[in-house]
Formats: C-alpha cells, structure tokens, sequence
C-alpha cells in the first residue's frame, strides 16, 4: 500500500502530463469500443433488412443481384416476371403469403416501388418488426403513395403533399409522369433500411403510369390517356419484377425454391435471403476491418504516448529515485513504482474510455435511432469489452516494464551526480 500511495502521489506531482496521457488512453479506448459496437449493430441492422422472409423469386441471375435490386434496391433486373407466372408460383400450395414488387421509376433519385397491400402486413425487419407509419396510411386510392421517412426529410414532404414520378432512376428525369401525379398518403418511420428511401404505390398504379406508353416511349398528342381516363380501365398488373415469399413450413423452402429454379415457362432463380446476405457481407467485411485495424492503431498510439510520457519524465525524476534508494528503497521497489504507475495509467485510460463511450451512447442513441433508424443497444460489457480492458491493461504493463526496468538499473551514484 506504501508503494501504491507513493505512486499516486508521484503521479499528483505531476497532474498535466498525467490528465493529458489518461485522456489520451480513454478516447483511443472509446473509439475502438465504439467502432466495435457500431459495427456489430450495423451488421445486425444489415442482415436484419429483411425478415420473416422465406425466399426472394425474380428473374434468373445471379444471387446478389437478385438481393441486391430486390431488398436493397440497388442495380436493375436482368428481366420481369410476367403476372400469370407469379399468380401460379404464388397459389403453390407451400405458400403463406407473398409480396410482389415493381420496379423501374424513380422520385428525384429514390426509387419508387410498386406494389400491394400485402407489403404492410407480411414485410418484416428487425427480426419482427412490421412497417408502421409517422403520419398518414397506406395507400388506398389509384395514385396515392407511402414514402419512407429519408425522402420525407431530405424533400420536406408531408401527408397530402402531391408528388411527380419520373421514367427511370435518374435524378433529373427529362421523362414525367406530369399527367399523373400521386399525393403522399403516408410517412413511414425510420426503419434502418432502405424502405427508408423509397416510395411505395400499388401495383395498378404503376399500370396507370406505363398505360399509354409504347415500347418504353413516352405518348405522344392524342395518344395521351388522361388520369381520370385511367381509373376506368383494367389495371390488372402485366408483370412484376420480383417477390418476397412467406412458406407455411421452412422445410418447403429447398422443394420451392426447386420449383421456381426449375419453372418450365420463365428462367426464374429463388434465393434464400439468409445465405444472398451472408455472401454479401462478405464483399463489405473488408471495410469493418480496415476500421478496426485503425482503431487498434489509435489504441496503441495512445499506449506508446503513455510510455513516451514515463521515459520522458525518468530523467528529470533520476534524483527522485537515488534518494528513494538512499532511505531504504530497493531496486525491485523502483521496478515495481513505475510498474504500478503504467498500471493507474492503463486502468484509469480504459475506465474513463468506458464513460465516455457510454455517456455517447446515451446521448446520440435517440438521435440515430430517429434520423436513421440505426438501433443501438446500450448493454453491459460483453465478453469482448472485458477482454479488450484486459488487454489495454496488460499492454501498459509490458510497456511500463521498459522504463521501469533502465530505472532499476540507475545506479545509486547516477542518480546523485551533478550533470553539467
């Protein structure tokens, strides 16, 4: 206790240094807890974006752009499924329930998405968290729309609010649905996901915008069919770009999944959303390491700044320790004061890095989960915390022993001599 109480007060002596190396140790700690805990709840929100959901069917092509168009909303379809297709697969006597979507028109860049009712009851993220709404409700009328709550803040819109689609996903479009508006119905809250970023109307709503155009071309003077002339006219859907399938049983997924791949009449591919976004993950892993990896750095720069801060202040505290030597104190004294002071450094660095992660986290937890849909469990040190403290702490012994050791070795006269 001698020793320690010497330590603390050697330490006093010294407050500046001291505070300014602590605080050093405590935000590189932080950072590289806070880079771990962002990271694992970014990963969890990511494979979460789409839950409850057995399969995804759309057009044959690869896994991830299948993935990637259909949940993310990122690339385009290789091709559609036609309506006839997706009644049959989806009246499979496996299926639970089904959501169709469609793609291939846009908002001032986001992406619009048509499809049906069956969105708000069976979607799921989050494990099972269903959509819900801000304001408003789902749509109801021919061009009433939902947008997601990114697009209601970045484009200021509210309930009621009318809205032009465009042809394409071009942020500029020079092709609009001008004829057709829609009026926002419903503002999603924020999700974490890109449902964050589009819009949603229904599936006959997408038909009433493409009723009058030809091969992709937009309609010209008499062609033209108005907005009311829409309404009366059958908007049965003619195809769908993907869907989303719910299985009574999850034993049926291979046996369905074999179906779609195998469907005589359309090259169709049905994936399972689990494994598309274990592959992706593994494209983007790469990025979470690199951050770690430069969290480590700041974590041992911190570390090399806290024995920087001892070798530096040995020689000015040599006197110190030749007259510690000459009432009484032993060599194995010495070693162990320098030892015990890395060890107030090290300890109070990861409790204070502790605090101030924890005290973010309770500040920013609101904010992100209600800009950005971005939940952020605030739990007790896991298993990785208590080994990262372990491991900051022995690190600070290792490199105390450095200093430690050359003032072991400071020969009692050394230290009494007058350097000139």
């Amino acid at each position: 206790m001698s020793l320690l109480s010497l330590a603390l007060k050697s330490l006093k002596n010294r407050k500046a240094t001291v505070l300014l190396t602590i605080l050093s140790i405590a935000i590189s700690t932080a950072l590289l807890l806070g880079v771990e805990r962002v990271r694992v709840e970014a990963r969890n929100s990511f494979t979460s974006t789409v839950s409850g959901t057995d399969l995804i069917v759309g057009a044959r092509s690869s896994s991830l752009n299948l993935l990637l168009y259909s949940v993310f909303h990122i690339g385009n379809a290789t091709n559609n499924i036609t309506w006839e297709t997706y009644q049959d697969l989806a009246n499979n006597r496996a299926v639970a329930w089904t959501i169709p979507i469609a793609l291939g028109d846009s908002h001032k860049g986001y992406r619009v998405v048509g499809t049906n009712e069956d969105m708000f009851r069976h979607f799921k993220y989050a494990d099972t968290t269903p959509l819900s709404f801000n304001a408003g409700e789902p749509f109801n009328d021919l061009y009433d729309a939902v947008i997601g709550s990114e697009v209601a803040a970045a484009l200021g819109y509210e309930v009621n609010d009318k809205i032009t689609l465009s042809h394409g996903m071009e942020t500029q479009s020079l092709q609009e649905h001008k004829d057709k508006p829609f009026v926002v119905s419903g503002v999603l809250k924020p999700t974490g996901t890109p449902m964050d970023r589009v819009i949603m109307i229904s599936l006959e709503g997408i038909e009433a915008l493409h009723i009058d155009w030809a091969n992709g071309a937009p309609p010209v003077g008499p062609f033209t069919i108005s907005a009311d002339k829409a309404r009366a006219m059958g908007l049965e859907p003619t195809s769908v770009t993907a869907y989303f399938v719910g299985l009574k049983s999850r034993i049926a997924a291979f046996r369905y999944q074999r179906t779609v791949n195998e469907y005589p009449q359309e090259a169709l591919t049905a994936i399972l959303p689990g494994v598309a976004l274990g592959e992706l993950w593994q494209l983007v892993g790469s990025a979470e390491k690199a951050l770690l990896a430069v969290s480590f750095m700041v974590v041992v720069a911190g570390l090399m700044g806290m024995l920087t801060t001892i070798m530096t202040s040995l020689r000015e505290r040599r006197r110190e320790m030749a007259i510690l030597r000459a009432v009484g104190a032993r060599p194995a004294h010495i070693f162990i004061l320098l030892i015990m002071e890395a060890l107030i450094y090290a300890i109070a660095g990861t409790a204070l890095g502790f605090a101030l992660l924890y005290g973010l986290l309770f500040m920013i937890q609101p904010l992100l989960q209600s800009q950005w849909g971005l939940y952020i469990a605030i739990t007790t040190p896991g298993t990785f915390e208590a080994t990262l403290a372990a491991a900051i702490i022995g690190c600070a012994t290792l490199l105390g022993a450095i200093p430690a050791w050359r003032a072991y070795r400071n020969s009692l006269s050394d230290g009494l001599t007058i350097r000139v």
